[in-house]
């Protein structure tokens, strides 16, 4: 996916873990400074499919390896800014279109390889080589990538780019080993703080620190990424010790079982993750704007969001967070008004598919969706769908639905849609050409340019966008360095700690 991160948010989508032993299991391959009691497990769902986020979509892979295993030059903080990672600077020239990253000196990949301006020109070459990901194509706009030294890479573009830094800061802007690509599906070769212990396929990730890292050492030995498909489940490893955190809470409405401050403590923040109520363009009966506006004007957000997700989270109305400088309130757009709805279907009854994946979010408020649908004369069948597999073969990959539920959390994604043949087959040139605009303007001019964008994207009805995702974490008691915000595809492991 694009984004899919998709978060996949794949959309994109969310992570599982704990510790096959509980949180207490040690792991191996710790750094000899980290304690071996220093050891977490994280509840996440949605597990990868494999460990190649270079040809595999969906947010899954990147959240649990990249910033942890592999890292950029630069790298997206807390509040969305770019910050250095392995470049410890850049300079711009005035035309903006050529890029000098000075490099830390003395980083190794996990191999033991050196890692130099040779791998950075390896890394960014690849990603037109060889990447199978249609988001690959942000980084177009680089012309040529060059050493002038071991420790100075010269990136230039083909015209100046607003986009190409924070593209850097995404899985985009990873940096492979010239020598570590041979099998990325199974054994990531990486300079981070971790590397991968052991993938024990349907139950844990093992994440063991890098006894040679080259920077701040992690305070863990070892991290547990624990999958599960049960929200239930995910609570009950929690209540029981399984696991130390949720790293997102998939029953917003159980979190009263978590109030004991003695035990447990909760983290809100924000996301980018636009859970988006997919409409395929391309095809009977969405390809007619009315219908699609009829879908908007029929769902009630808020009462949707109180329903599905206990009222976590946030109306946003467009594919644009707030933590973007483009963000405009857009929930007035399509108000809930299903007579405008009936009206607009001019008296018709559609019978449609929605294709979902199973996740709790996306399940939950399908539900709510075909209510409300239901009472203006669209009957919904849902069909929730193995994810991440089936749902981006049969949707993603095919475009095979009428109606879909993903959480997109990869920043700045609203690209996405000028790409028509990507899974939601929108097509309208005027909004490729507002993109470009504001890829090479003044930043006054993008950020004007993009508000057009998403007033347009929100006009054409090309899809609706029922919540913002919030950042919803629980931990134990005594467990430091929780992300408040989760506005990266990352899940930035490298600030954890437990408290003796």
């Amino acid at each position: 996916m694009r984004r899919i991160g998709i978060w996949i948010a794949t959309g994109g989508l969310l992570l599982a873990t704990a510790a096959c032993g509980g949180g207490s299991s040690s792991g191996g391959g710790g750094d000899a400074g980290a304690p071996k009691s220093q050891t977490l497990s994280v509840g996440f769902v949605a597990e990868p499919a494999n460990l190649d986020f270079t040809s595999t979509e969906g947010a899954a892979i990147p959240q649990a390896l990249l910033v942890n295993v592999y890292e950029g030059l630069v790298k997206l903080d807390q509040d969305g800014k770019i910050v250095p990672l392995l470049a410890e600077k850049w300079e711009v020239s005035p035309d903006r279109k050529t890029y000098t990253f000075t490099l830390h000196d003395n980083v190794k990949f996990s191999s033991g390889a050196p890692f130099t301006a040779d791998d950075v020109v390896f890394s960014l070459d690849r990603v037109k080589a060889d990447w199978k990901l249609k988001i690959k194509s942000q980084l177009d706009v680089v012309d040529k990538v060059e050493k002038k030294d071991d420790t100075t890479a010269v990136v230039t573009l083909k015209k100046p780019s607003n986009g190409f830094l924070y593209s850097m800061a995404t899985r985009l802007g990873a940096m492979f080993s010239r020598t570590g690509v041979s099998d990325l599906a199974n054994k990531p070769v990486g300079t981070g703080p971790y590397t991968l212990a052991s993938w024990r396929r349907g139950d844990s990730i093992q994440l063991a620190a890098n006894p040679s890292y080259w920077g701040t050492k992690p305070a863990l030995s070892s991290i547990t990424l624990k999958y599960f498909k049960d929200a239930t489940a995910m609570n009950n490893a929690l209540l029981t010790g399984g696991i130390d955190v949720i790293s997102s809470v998939q029953a917003p409405e159980s979190l009263q079982q978590f109030a004991d401050p003695n035990r447990f403590q909760t983290v809100e923040g924000t996301t980018n993750g636009e859970v988006v109520l997919s409409m395929n363009n391309g095809r009977p009966p969405f390809n007619d704007k009315k219908a699609r506006q009829a879908v908007r004007y029929a769902i009630d957000h808020k009462a949707l969001l109180e329903t599905a997700w206990a009222g976590r989270g946030q109306l946003i109305g467009s594919m644009v967070p707030p933590t973007d400088p483009w963000y405009e309130d857009r929930t007035g757009d399509y108000p809930y008004d299903p007579a405008k709805a009936k009206e607009l279907l001019g008296g018709k009854t559609l019978n449609v598919k929605m294709r979902i994946p199973n996740l709790p979010y996306a399940v939950a408020s399908a539900q709510v969706v075909k209510s409300q649908l239901a009472q203006v004369g669209i009957n919904a069948d849902i069909e929730p769908l193995e994810f991440p597999a089936r749902w981006l073969d049969q949707v993603f990959t095919k475009g095979d639905y009428d109606l879909s539920i993903i959480n997109h959390v990869e920043p700045r994604d609203m690209g996405i849609f000028a790409d028509k043949s990507y899974y939601f087959r929108y097509d309208n040139p005027e909004f490729g050409k507002l993109l470009a605009s504001a890829d090479s303007g003044t930043e006054q001019e993008q950020t004007e340019d993009l508000k057009t964008a998403a007033k347009l994207l929100s006009d054409d009805a090309a899809a609706d966008w029922l919540f913002l995702f919030p950042n919803l974490i629980v931990a134990k008691k005594g467990v430091t360095g929780l992300p408040k915000n989760a506005i990266s595809e990352s899940f930035d492991f490298t600030a954890l700690a437990k408290q003796q």
